[in-house]
């Protein structure tokens, strides 16, 4: 289970950077933001999409990522990593067109949401991951965060942890 003090399962994910990440071997401080997935400009949105509690904000959760990379790294973090279950090219169009510096990590085949009983919901036929952030250091998770109420003050969240809140 996901909990604070927990070892990351033994599980890669491939990276929109070409990478298999494995964040169990990592080592330093890893950041990593959970969200269930991105739209494209050109598609419909599913059906029902803003009916669902915590299921909008994915882009807006992102780019607050994107714009506190900097100081997320200055924080610590050797790596920001976005993780949904979507597969890698879906991924690799809002990398390009947000302009994120890091790379969104696939659990499309949910081994490693399994792993960690990260929750889930169905929308669109897809099963997709509820929001959250955690953090890591070399292969422990060390901040936990379960429910992220506004996607667009996520970084920020995470960030103020890194700097007032982590024990060093």
């Amino acid at each position: 289970m996901l909990e604070v003090g927990t070892q990351v399962p033994d599980i890669a994910l491939l990276a929109t950077d070409g990478r298999k990440v494995n964040l169990g071997r990592l080592r330093g401080l890893t950041v990593v933001y959970v969200y269930p997935r991105t739209g494209v400009p050109s598609a419909a949105p599913i059906e029902g999409w803003a009916d669902i509690p915590g299921a909008s904000g994915c882009t807006p959760q992102s780019c607050g990522f994107r714009d506190h990379h900097a100081e997320l790294r200055r924080a610590g973090a050797a790596e920001v990593f976005g993780l949904s279950t979507q597969d890698t090219a879906y991924q690799q169009e809002a990398v390009e067109r947000l302009g994120l510096p890091f790379a969104i990590l696939s659990d499309a085949k949910l081994h490693f949401a399994t792993a960690l009983g990260l929750e889930t919901f169905e929308a669109g036929g897809m099963t997709l991951l509820k929001r959250g952030a955690f953090v890591v250091e070399d292969g422990v998770f060390i901040m936990v965060q379960r429910e992220v109420s506004d996607p667009g003050a996520n970084a920020d969240e995470v960030l103020n942890w890194l700097r007032t809140d982590r024990v060093v």
